[in-house]
């Protein structure tokens, strides 16, 4: 059943109340309706668990009161007010001589005053609260000619067939084209390379302008990462790669954008960033995303690509007369555009022509230091240059290719609707696309994620749901009990089927995904990353049988909350999912006793009923009657000193713990332990470098808290503090992906996965006679990704069958448990942090 994308939206406002991340506000920002956070605690609120940052259509756009959403049928231009920051000098592109982050607002309330062309308004906020832009650039439309764009926007997603056929559509669509700058906060140039664009075409009495305008929207999102402009980092104020994260969209910068893409539906995007000696303009490298309509994708992308590199040598710079085109000059691998992690990859899937744009000059990190303010700037100046030539080039070619564009991004859409294969692309396609670059996928008929007692984990299935409609992948759910391959699924069980538009996305985050090790020798970076394993719910394969049962357009997953009716038994909570490991924090935090037993398994008390009832209802729980005889210890409300990455800290703290972060120089400094049960480790905390008060404070924490550590800095932490003697054997640093997994010998980890996730894999050997396997790799461990053995021979043949996680008793009393697996990387293998908070909570006792 074809459902609007705005009937869909309309629904999700109605079934779903979200809670918003909370925002801290800039000092001195002059506020004009700037939302307000949640309040109360931070973990009961968290939507990257309960929901993983999904939010209901409807309600995407944070914007402020006096602000329109992008979605809306206001006609243009839509003359807001933006708030305006006070002066910061302390901003980094001061020094570049580039538009400080206060500067931004103040320029475009001006060109919208003085310009009926420009429209801006605000689609979200940074991690700190400052306010996301969006400068949409178009002649300007009465509200019926918005709303007709809108319907001809939805049309070619929807019914791409009747797209194709409506003659009016093809002559007065305007061709919508998405440039995203500043991603990374310290790459700085495609900000002010997109405001010259638009000064200049909001401005122009030329009538090739005008034209242009009449016929085409252009979106800017002018920042997508104010907090890192402003401190000149690469990472978001939370320390997360914002170019990382679109899959997982755990930050409200990605998200955001997320949006606006989906909003606005772009042929044609281009994401700004820097610095690569050479102006870097993709297509990528094989591996190419398997999932993608290819050969719609790279006619266009490597044509405009050679219009970008003719417009930046036109600029007449030493450094700008030739580009890097990575499908034409780098070897396999190089620069990939395989996972859908970054803005350009990630926007193919929703029709779009994706590109990005590396401005040549290096400006950033040391040199930002060390090199003469005259010669960053006459730097920063070329780099300005390099983004506006490429923002205008990739303009015309959306102008002047604009038919095409259009019928390719609804020939996308209408094979996903039809179920048609993937085109075999000949060689010669375009210059260069031979054998190397054929990568492509069998679609399955649907994905099917089961209810009842057949989900491993409803909470988990539903956090799932509520992600896939949030990135515009189409969930129905069962109206009855149904059959798909001889297996019984009960009513209300979730359907994905994969004759829907954009079937690419829907398969690149269910699917387990491929081992491509064997076809190049290196990767950019992640190379699996299944949201069917990792995520925590049951997700079920069908590849040639579509259910045969009513089914029902799904805004938003049901609740799954519940307690057993029995309201004077005791209760029981297993922890099977982050969303439980949340339910137990928030009843500690309310003083409930929580007992833990000898499997696990969390006992709350029958007195503590209507603190549970909340519990289940806020995080969408499952209590089950606890038995008579149920016993266990007390579980206290774990304090963590945490040596740990930003993606880990954020899920530690997500799942309700209190974190006090520390590192070499803290504890050096005279970190007090007071109060903490449990010491994480992975990065940042050498045994060796501490003084000797430090290890001594150290040592005497160690006599009564527990230990858990993750990867090699964690190995070598357990090794340095001689806590359990397992020997760890590191395999290559780039290899990564999704690993299967036994169980081990142990208890502590019961309820774990089948999959994990590795980077930079870990194995232990040389076990100790008091050092258990908590789980092993499986004897063929890589399902997907990219694993090749290390220069010393260490590669997954080696890993398998070897402990991936281990625990024990250290000689001294200390529990550790001990991760080679990377249950928390960048806040995304969701189905893994019960496992964390398993070992928490052991080594905390």
């Amino acid at each position: 059943m074809a459902v609007s994308r705005s009937v869909r939206r309309g629904l999700a406002a109605l079934a779903v109340l979200v809670t918003l991340p909370v925002l801290t506000t800039p000092a001195g920002a002059q506020e004009s309706g700037a939302p307000d956070g949640p309040g109360g605690v931070a973990h009961r609120e968290s939507g990257h668990l309960a929901r993983s940052g999904a939010t209901p259509a409807a309600t995407r756009f944070a914007t402020t009161d006096e602000n329109r959403r992008v979605g809306d049928q206001t006609g243009y231009p839509r003359q807001t007010r933006l708030r305006e920051f006070p002066e910061n000098p302390d901003d980094t592109a001061i020094k570049l001589g580039l538009t400080p982050y206060h500067a931004i607002a103040p320029q475009l309330n001006e060109l919208q005053q003085r310009s009926d062309r420009v429209s801006a308004e605000v689609v979200g906020h940074s991690t700190q609260g400052r306010d996301l832009y969006l400068v949409t650039l178009t002649a300007p439309e009465t509200p019926a000619e918005t709303a007709r764009q809108a319907r001809w926007r939805e049309l070619i997603e929807d019914d791409p067939v009747a797209a194709a056929g409506n003659e009016r559509l093809a002559r007065e669509y305007k061709a919508p084209v998405w440039i995203n700058a500043n991603i990374h906060g310290d790459e700085w140039e495609g900000t002010d390379g997109a405001l010259d664009v638009v000064e200049r075409l909001a401005t122009s009495t030329e009538r090739a302008d005008v034209e242009l305008l009449e016929s085409t929207r252009i979106y800017l999102t002018v920042t997508n990462n104010p907090d890192g402009r402003v401190a000149g980092t690469r990472a978001n104020a939370a320390g997360f790669d914002v170019n990382r994260d679109h899959l997982t969209s755990t930050q409200p910068e990605s998200r955001a954008v997320r949006d606006v893409l989906i909003e606005t539906q772009p042929l044609v995007m281009i994401d700004e960033h820097g610095y690569t000696g050479t102006t870097l303009i993709e297509p990528g490298t094989p591996p190419h995303g398997r999932d993608y309509e290819y050969d719609l994708y790279i006619k266009h992308a490597y044509e405009n690509a050679l219009g970008m590199e003719r417009a930046i040598g036109k600029l007449g710079h030493d450094e700008t007369a030739r580009a890097d085109i990575p499908f034409r000059d780098f070897e396999p691998g190089e620069w990939d555009d395989w996972p859908p992690i970054f803005t350009p990859m990630y926007s193919i899937y929703h029709g779009a022509v994706g590109h990005t744009v590396e401005v040549p000059l290096r400006v950033n990190r040391a040199e930002y230091e060390e090199l003469p303010v005259e010669e960053l700037r006459r730097r920063s100046a070329v780099n300005r240059d390099v983004a506006d030539a490429t923002i205008t080039s990739a303009i015309d070619y959306a102008e002047t290719h604009r038919t095409e564009l259009i019928d390719d991004q609804i020939e996308t859409f209408r094979r996903g609707w039809a179920g048609e294969s993937q085109r075999e692309i000949p060689d010669g396609y375009v210059p260069g696309f031979g054998e190397e670059d054929r990568y492509s996928v069998e679609f399955p008929r649907a994905y099917v994620i089961p209810a009842g007692v057949g989900q491993r984990s409803a909470p988990a299935a539903a956090r799932l749901v509520d992600h896939l409609v949030a990135h515009d992948v189409r969930v129905s759910r069962a109206e009855h009990t149904f059959h798909v391959g001889g297996q019984r699924y009960p009513k209300g069980s979730y359907v994905v089927d994969l004759h829907q538009p954009k079937r690419g996305l829907a398969n690149a985050m269910l699917s387990a995904g491929q081992d491509i090790s064997g076809d190049v020798p290196r990767m950019y970076d992640i190379s699996g990353w299944s949201l069917g394993l990792l995520w925590g719910a049951t997700v079920d394969v069908s590849a040639d049988e579509a259910p045969a049962v009513r089914t029902t357009p799904v805004a938003a997953a049901g609740p799954t909350g519940s307690l057993p009716r029995s309201p004077n038994a005791d209760l029981e909570l297993a922890l099977t999912d982050g969303a439980d490991v949340q339910a137990v924090t928030y009843l500690l935090d309310q003083g409930v006793e929580v007992t833990r037993g000898d499997d696990g398994g969390l006992v709350v008390p029958a007195s503590a009923r209507s603190e549970a009832a909340r519990a289940a209802d806020r995080f969408g729980v499952v209590f089950t009657r606890a038995g008579k005889d149920a016993t266990g210890t007390p579980l206290a409300a774990p304090v963590i000193a945490a040596a740990v990455s930003a993606d880990e800290l954020a899920v530690l703290r997500g799942l309700g713990f209190d974190v006090r972060p520390i590192s070499t120089a803290a504890l050096n400094d005279g970190f007090d332990f007071d109060g903490v049960g449990a010491l994480l480790v992975s990065t940042g905390l050498d045994y060796d470098a501490l003084t000797a008060e430090a290890k001594r404070r150290l040592r005497a924490f160690l006599d009564d808290g527990g230990v858990v550590t993750r990867g090699a800095g964690g190995a070598a932490f357990n090794e340095a503090a001689g806590l359990l003697p397992a020997t760890a054997v590191e395999g290559r640093a780039d290899a990564n992906g999704v690993v299967s997994v036994t169980d081990g010998e142990g208890g502590v980890l019961d309820r774990a996965p089948a999959h994990s996730f590795v980077y930079s894999p870990v194995w232990f050997t040389g076990l100790g006679e008091s050092v258990t396997a908590e789980q092993r790799y499986a004897r063929d461990p890589l399902v997907a990704g990219h694993w090749l053995p290390s220069d010393d021979g260490h590669g997954p043949a080696e890993a398998a069958g070897e402990a991936s996680v281990v625990s024990g008793v250290s000689a001294g009393g200390t529990r550790a448990v001990l991760f080679g697996t990377e249950p928390m990387f960048r806040d995304h293998p969701k189905g893994l942090y019960a496992q964390v908070a398993d070992a928490v909570f052991w080594t905390g006792s």
